[in-house]
């Protein structure tokens, strides 16, 4: 078991946090806070202990001195601020005599936001390859380490696990959250559990569907990668995206599933990538040669809405279709709607694409728990030891 903040002394302490302020931006303004409110009870929680929260983050890629200015944290902590309705100090540097002033200052009960880690990038990608300087340097400005990052658990960064390495480290509650939902539904899932599995490529979850087999009652497939799926069973997708290389993997899997691999029945096709395109709904047995699938069929959905019948736990990561464009959002509408009735169902969205569409189509309340790591989510489905989330230390046993 992982030590959480609760497990740990916080009083008086220097109580570094690795957060995920990794939001979209336009034109310099925030246009999903849903990251730094995820944020927000950590450090609350540090604050009311007697602590003094210096916060860490990244933003965007930085690769050139131009990306500084559009990939500042000025405008989080700002928005911090306005959450949290306190003054929430900002450094401009994330090393030197500067920074390390501002926080020995920092008086208990305050918060300190560090600037972008990846501003560390521009020398060497120091932040990204987890240079063992730069993390010790990090971590000599603390007493404690707080990892609050589910999104950048499956990276070896600086940031994250390289300050760990150096101090005594616990998760933060919403670590702890992810942790709580995704493992407990890929290790001790309460059965029927049904897993589904959306987007464009079968080459992005293959390795998920051969860890959930092991797991899943059924796997239903939706999106694009479904075309390389429907391809392997013989049929004809006309213009479809599909994966050539991958055909013969989807084949297998369909062998190894035995019968656990539900696909679709029918598909909305279309005579070009546009959502003013001429479209129909087509059995999978009559797809037109110069037309492509860009959503599942209502007949899917009635077909994915018997399988989640009963249903105890759900995982879903990615779409049934181009939820982007209204007619070929269906879809992803009816599978959001059929987990969203479920009755003593624990509904968890693996972030990415299916979460960005639940929350757009107003379904952000109706699930269990919706993962704000995509990547991380992903490689935890798919079994893997995250190098963020094995950083953290063990409670150890009497």
């Amino acid at each position: 078991m992982k030590k959480t903040l609760e497990d740990i002394e916080l009083a008086g302490k220097k109580v570094l946090i690795r957060a995920d302020f990794n939001v979209p931006l336009k034109d310099g303004e925030i246009t999903d806070d849903t990251r730094i409110k995820a944020a927000i009870k950590t450090i609350a929680y540090v604050l009311a202990k007697g602590g003094k929260a210096i916060l860490f983050s990244h933003l965007g890629r930085v690769k050139t001195e131009e990306d500084k200015a559009q990939y500042s944290l000025a405008p989080v902590a700002k928005r911090l601020s306005e959450l949290m309705d306190k003054e929430i100090l900002f450094s401009d540097k994330t090393r030197g005599s500067e920074l390390e002033e501002a926080i020995n200052e920092l008086p208990d009960g305050e918060v300190l936001l560090v600037q972008n880690t990846r501003y560390e990038d521009l020398d060497g990608k120091k932040e990204s390859k987890n240079d063992p300087e730069l993390g010790r340097y990090w971590a000599s400005l603390g007493d404690v380490f707080i990892n609050d990052a589910f999104g950048t658990a499956h990276r070896e960064h600086a940031s994250n696990v390289g300050i760990s390495q150096h101090l005594p480290t616990a998760s933060g509650f919403l670590m702890k959250k992810e942790i709580d939902f995704i493992g407990s539904a890929v290790d001790e899932p309460k059965t029927p559990f049904v897993a589904i599995l959306g987007g464009a490529k079968v080459s992005d979850k293959i390795s998920v569907i051969q860890n959930l087999l092991t797991k899943a009652d059924k796997i239903l497939i939706g999106g694009g990668m479904a075309n390389t799926f429907l391809k392997a069973q013989g049929h004809s997708i006309g213009t479809s995206l599909i994966e050539q290389d991958n055909i013969q993997t989807a084949e297998d899997l369909l062998k190894q599933s035995d019968g656990k691999l539900i696909l679709p029945v029918d598909l909305v096709v279309a005579s070009e990538f546009s959502n003013d395109a001429e479209h129909k709904t087509v059995s999978v047995d009559q797809i037109p040669d110069d037309m492509m699938a860009l959503d599942i069929g209502s007949e899917t959905v009635k077909l994915y809405e018997k399988e989640l019948a009963g249903a105890k736990t759900v995982v879903w990561n990615g779409p049934m279709g181009v939820f982007e464009m209204s007619n070929f959002s269906h879809g992803t509408v009816g599978v959001c709607k059929a987990i969203a009735g479920l009755e003593d169902a624990i509904t968890i969205i693996g972030g990415g694409d299916s979460a960005s569409a639940a929350q757009a189509l107003g379904f952000k309340d109706d699930f269990s728990h919706i993962s704000t790591g995509g990547g991380a989510s992903l490689e935890y489905l798919e079994g893997k030891e995250l190098p963020g989330l094995k950083a953290i230390d063990n409670v150890e046993e009497d």
